[in-house]
Formats: structure tokens, C-alpha cells, sequence
């Protein structure tokens, strides 16, 4: 008798394609950060109502709103919200983007020369702990109550973090990269350039992201001193008249216009690094 003929195997199950996969997935994220963000708003309005605390120390999200309508338009402290906004992105830019260049550069040394690895490494650790108000009032005696203390100070705030992941980054590459790129003739700065540098590019992009934030959390700090036009001068004077809906929306614009700039920052950190987490 002949064998009996094996049965043929079972189709495999159909694949469902990664973007229909991840399309519930983004939906039901989005859903859970608007359902989080309401319920932030109702409580809110819910202690405002009941008014556990008077209007000046807690008003209504009414009020806030009135107040981000007419500081648009009519302008607050002789400036619109938009000016002030500007004003201080652009502090923020200019100073988180020398403080990462000199970062960057700061890493790499510290990284790839043992002598400036001790030398700088606890400098750079002891500024990174100090909070941007202790070195303020210096910075105000050095350079005056212009733009020059308050671009500094973002500065000196937003270069440590990056300086310590490039150097961590830095000595994390393995050496046999770097030994093959001397076997075939690569000088030193070329073995920064084109061995160390895109290595540690996920980890920068990553110190980049810290300093941006820390140049945010500082930036009322640079303001305190003739800050106006800013974010951080407005909210100054809105406390100095108790203008506590004014002090929130400062905060809320900050915050708003923060989470879009970390979002542009993982869009290029993507970008530049597409190989995070690829072995």
C-alpha cells in the first residue's frame, strides 16, 4: 500500500500591514491625551467654581483665556503675547544653540583626551548642579541688564548636559572602529569627524533635548532682570500686580510652545540619527 499523501499545509494567516496596526494605536494615545487634558480643564473650572481660593490665587479658566484674547490683541506690559513669545524663542534659540556647539566640542575633547577629561570633567559637573539664579547677579554685574547676561546665562545653562552625553557617548565607541579607521590612514580629526562623531549622534541629539529644556526652565530666570519684551518678563510684572491669570497663561504658553519644540526635536533626531537603537 502507498503512503497516504500528507496534507498540504495551512495558508498562513494574512498580515495585518504596520500602519493600519499602529493607526489604532496613534488614536487611542491621541484620545487618552485629550481625555487627560479635559479633565485637567473640568477640575480646574470645578475648584474655581466652588471657589475653594479667590480669583487672585486661583481664577477660572475663563479669565485666562479672556486674558490670552486681549494680550494678543491689546497687548500686555506695552507688548503683544506674540512679542513677548518671540522674544523669548529667540533667547532660547540663540543660547541653546551656542550652548550645544560649545557642548559638542567640550564632549569631544573630554571624551577623546584623557588630560581634558580631568581637567574639565568636574568643572563642567560642578556648573551643571549650580541653578541658573546663583550665577545670574554675576552675569547682571559682568554684562549689564541688556541681552548679553540673559543669552549668557541660557548658555551656561544649556552647555553642560550636552557636554556630558557627547563625552559619555565618546567613550562608548568601540575601539576596533577606531583602530580600523587609523589602519587606513585616518588622522585623528578624522576619526572624530567620521568614526566618534556620528556614533554619539543619538546621544547628543538626546543632551541636545535636556539643554533646550533647561534653557526653558531658565528663561524666566533671564528675564527677571529687564525682561521685558518676554515670556518671562511678563509673568514678572503679572506678579508684581497679582495678576495671577496673566502668570498662568505665561506658563501655559511656555509649556505649549515647549512640548512643539521637543516635538521638532525628536522629528530631527530622527532625521540625523535613524540608526538609534539598531545594533
Amino acid at each position: 500500500m502507498s503512503a497516504p499523501a500528507e496534507a498540504p499545509p495551512a495558508p498562513a494567516a494574512p498580515t495585518t500591514p504596520r500602519r493600519r496596526r499602529e493607526g489604532p494605536s496613534r488614536r487611542r494615545a491621541l484620545g487618552l491625551r485629550v481625555l487627560s487634558v479635559g479633565g485637567l480643564l473640568l477640575l480646574w473650572w470645578a475648584v474655581a467654581r466652588a471657589q475653594v481660593w479667590p480669583p487672585v490665587v486661583l481664577p477660572p479658566p475663563g479669565a485666562v483665556w479672556a486674558q490670552a484674547v486681549a494680550t494678543s490683541t491689546e497687548g500686555y506690559s506695552g507688548h503683544t503675547l506674540g512679542e513677548h513669545l518671540l522674544t523669548s524663542l529667540r533667547r532660547i534659540l540663540v543660547g541653546s544653540a551656542w550652548g550645544a556647539l560649545g557642548g559638542v566640542l567640550l564632549g569631544l575633547l573630554i571624551g577623546l583626551v584623557p588630560a581634558v577629561r580631568a581637567m574639565l570633567g568636574p568643572l563642567v559637573t560642578f556648573v551643571r548642579t549650580l541653578p541658573p539664579l546663583a550665577y545670574l547677579s554675576l552675569l547682571v554685574i559682568w554684562f549689564g541688564i541688556g541681552e548679553e547676561p540673559k543669552i549668557w546665562l541660557l548658555v551656561v545653562a544649556s552647555l553642560p548636559p550636552v557636554a556630558v552625553a557627547t563625552a559619555d557617548a565618546v567613550r562608548g565607541v568601540d575601539p576596533d572602529h577606531l583602530n580600523a579607521a587609523r589602519s587606513l590612514g585616518a588622522r585623528p580629526w578624522q576619526q572624530a569627524l567620521w568614526v566618534v562623531l556620528p556614533h554619539s549622534l543619538p546621544e547628543i541629539s538626546t543632551g541636545v533635548r535636556i539643554a533646550v529644556g533647561v534653557a526653558y526652565t531658565s528663561v524666566v530666570a533671564a528675564e527677571t532682570v529687564n525682561g521685558v519684551p518676554g515670556i518671562g518678563g511678563m509673568i514678572r510684572e503679572a506678579q508684581r500686580f497679582n495678576h495671577t491669570d496673566v502668570v498662568i497663561l505665561g506658563l501655559i504658553v511656555i509649556g505649549l510652545s515647549g512640548l512643539l519644540i521637543d516635538r521638532l526635536l525628536v522629528t530631527l533626531d530622527r532625521t540625523v540619527a535613524p540608526w538609534r537603537g539598531r545594533t
